[in-house]
């Protein structure tokens, strides 16, 4: 068994909800005979254990349905499946979501981290496609994406559906335990935390769906949502919802908006590493949302539409694609740009940009390509994977 050093935070309480012992080892004293391994935590039948992160792209093309796996550290890509009318995509981490418009179709990746905070665990398995949540509105349903190593949470704009993640990491089969009504739902420290739609009542439930609390601070029209080091995040009109908990005690605290935010403007996705608590979410035409959890305040960086945003983590880069295709880098705390670069030379009507705790990945589908970004290095062009398929979707998993 390997037990990695820390590489990647994510919420340690959401490792904790289905995880049973710690680092296991053999025991014994004297002449006794050593006890058996334990099993590392995480595991699963046929998965093997890695000593580092097992980080994956995965690319979809709408014309064909083909999807891919990419492999930074080897380049590499493979075909895994056919899913036709692909509108986006999403992951919790190991799982994928491909969002059509009769459902959302699950790929189990083969890549996931198992975080304990002391050390991390990184496993890798066989990709393989499996069902299709039926009925959940397409891509509507992607964006709202919000998991941990026991429920993974799908909102929609017409409600919410949880799936139970421990039946797919075990048996790839979608099966649905909790049924709530709401408009948002973040698993969040072995509970359900549900956002109803229109005045937005947030809700605490246990892992039944019972409800168990609810707070009196609204989070009115809830969208986008987000789990982080320091608690979990509901977007609202007016602003976000942090939410923190411990020992199934839950506080709810309003990180207001500065001054009155039109609805265009306002944060509906927030695009983040995963764990992190620096968030980004375009601002409309005006730029890019930062919100710092730490700070609890939010703040603008860049100017124009973004045609795609994220956030590395505090005391680091939050990037912005510009429609003109130039990369841009700013220090969330002050706002000042650090780096510009043209990444992409046809910018079309999507783009993506994913994080990881290195570098940056870029899809551009005019030139049938992903651009790996040094981050740290002014924007610095590392790699560019060039492929037989335009990428127009893209997500990373292995987290």
């Amino acid at each position: 068994m390997i037990c990695g050093s820390r590489g990647r935070a994510w919420t340690a309480a959401a490792a904790a909800t289905v995880l049973l012992a710690g680092c296991g080892g053999d025991s014994g004293s004297g002449g006794a005979s050593a006890a058996p391994q334990q099993t590392p935590h995480g595991y699963v039948h046929g998965a093997e254990e890695a000593a580092e992160p097992q980080w994956r792209l995965i690319l979809a093309e709408p014309d064909g349905g083909a999807v891919h796996t990419l492999d930074p550290a080897t380049g590499k890509a493979a075909a895994v499946g056919t899913v036709h009318g692909i509108e986006a995509v999403g992951s919790d981490g190991r799982f994928a979501y491909l969002a059509t418009g009769g459902g959302v179709r699950v790929l189990d990746t083969g890549v996931w981290t198992v975080d304990h905070g002391d050390h991390v665990h990184y496993y890798r398995a066989r990709a393989r496609m499996l069902d299709l949540v039926p009925g959940t509105g397409g891509a509507a349903d992607v964006p709202g994406i919000a998991g941990d190593l026991a429920l993974t949470a799908l909102s929609a704009r017409e409600g919410v559906r949880v799936l139970d993640r421990k039946s797919l990491d075990d048996t790839g089969r979608i099966a649905e335990p909790v049924k709530v009504a709401g408009r948002v739902a973040v698993p969040y420290d072995e509970h359900l935390l549900v956002a109803s739609a229109g005045e937005g009542r947030v809700t605490v439930h246990d892992r039944t769906g019972r409800e168990v609390s609810r707070f009196s601070e609204p989070c009115p029209d809830p969208r986008g949502q987000a789990t982080t080091r320091r608690g979990a995040v509901v977007g609202c009109a007016d602003g976000a919802l942090l939410v923190t908990g411990k020992d199934g005690a839950f506080t709810a605290n309003k990180i207001a908006y500065p001054g009155t935010v039109p609805e265009d403007e306002r944060a509906a996705e927030f695009r983040h590493r995963p764990g992190s608590p620096v968030l980004a979410a375009k601002a409309g035409a005006k730029g890019t949302w930062v919100l710092d959890l730490a700070a609890r305040k939010w703040t603008r960086v860049g100017s124009g539409p973004a045609l795609a945003v994220n956030a590395v983590g505090e005391d680091a880069p939050v990037l912005l694609l510009g429609r003109d295709g130039t990369l841009h880098s700013y220090d969330p705390a002050s706002g000042e740009q650090e780096a510009s670069r043209r990444i992409l030379g046809e910018p079309g009507g999507e783009a993506v940009i994913e994080v990881d705790s290195a570098r940056a990945y870029v899809n551009d589908a005019a030139g049938k390509a992903i651009h790996e970004i040094d981050y740290n290095d002014d924007l610095r062009l590392a790699r560019t994977f060039d492929l037989p398929f335009a990428p127009v979707h893209m997500v990373e998993t292995g987290w």
